[in-house]
């Protein structure tokens, strides 16, 4: 766990717009964003920016060997580490944005939950755009789409612009309580196809 807050530290001061976070998730809203799935029926996962594995840390307990996780993470560093952490997992260093080629080279052609700890309020509008088109196209229908957002982050136009996003593409939306223990406090969506 030091490691990995060092290996954190250490690339947020480096490129904080390319991590998008001040710390790790905590583990208890690890725990809220894992609690909807159910792993009986969900058997492909996904995982958008793993980062040091905080979220990954919350799935690895529930897979078994009929599952297939696949974590995507754009930072090279971070893949190294959770590779070492995780290494019974597959994880691949690249963009969300190319989640179709990703999938084409490991042998998925559908998702039935996706775990996302990306900085959607940092990221361009057009790999935005690009992602979300992904998720439509790939995840399963009654399929689960899991991402977070900073409590204080709600009163900025891209909360409502992600909102909405949320409305078009998903059959319901729902949040999580309030983490309040995590830095800063936050809460999951629960988006289902």
């Amino acid at each position: 766990m030091f490691r990995a807050a060092r290996l954190f530290i250490g690339q947020i001061l480096g490129a904080p717009r390319a991590v998008g976070a001040v710390l790790p998730s905590s583990r208890a809203l690890g725990e809220a964003m894992v609690e909807p799935i159910d792993f009986a029926k969900a058997r492909v996962i996904v995982e958008f920016g793993a980062g040091t594995g905080a979220l990954t840390a919350a799935i690895v307990p529930h897979l078994t060997p009929q599952h297939r996780y696949l974590g995507i993470e754009l930072n090279a560093a971070f893949v190294d580490h959770l590779r070492q952490e995780f290494p019974k997992l597959t994880f691949v260093a690249a963009s969300v944005e190319d989640l179709d080629k990703i999938l084409a080279e490991h042998g998925i052609e559908q998702i039935d939950a996706i775990i996302c700890g990306l900085p959607w309020a940092s990221l361009p509008l057009a790999v935005q755009e690009r992602a979300f088109g992904h998720v439509s196209r790939f995840l399963v229908r009654d399929g689960l789409f899991i991402t977070f957002a900073y409590l204080q982050g709600l009163v900025f136009p891209g909360a409502r612009a992600l909102r909405r996003r949320f409305d078009t593409i998903f059959s319901k939306v729902s949040r999580t309580r309030i983490i309040w223990g995590n830095v800063p406090p936050a809460f999951a969506y629960v988006c289902r196809k």
